[in-house]
């Protein structure tokens, strides 16, 4: 198995990110028979259980969530941290996905990252 780093491009941002969102730092994927593995790095000012980053997804860019990696506890001590997602299903003829990031308090981020996936 190879595994790639890809360069990460913003690809859109509904305006300037704030001191609390959560923050995509740097995004990889990796083929892996049929699916994909998509590892991502993020940084967000965790407080505690009542704010914290609590997920990432991979969306196309038509907006169709392709998968999501639940984060089930803050990462105070840990940032930024990195955590995968494996057999990702992304649809052929898809050139790049997009990442979005949540916090519990914040909810979703309007800012996509876009990732560049190999052909």
């Amino acid at each position: 198995m190879t595994r790639i780093t890809l360069p990460l491009l913003i690809a859109l941002a509904a305006g300037p990110a704030t001191a609390d969102t959560a923050e995509v730092l740097a995004a990889h994927a990796t083929r892996t028979g049929e699916g994909w593995s998509i590892s991502v790095t993020l940084a967000h000012h965790d407080t505690g259980w009542d704010h914290y980053a609590n997920a990432w997804q991979i969306e196309s860019a038509d907006g169709q969530v392709l998968g999501t990696r639940l984060l089930s506890h803050p990462h105070v001590e840990e940032q930024p941290f990195t955590r995968s997602l494996a057999g990702v299903a992304i649809p052929a003829g898809l050139d790049h996905v997009l990442i979005r990031v949540r916090c519990n308090l914040d909810g979703w981020s309007p800012r996509l990252v876009r990732l560049d996936l190999p052909k």
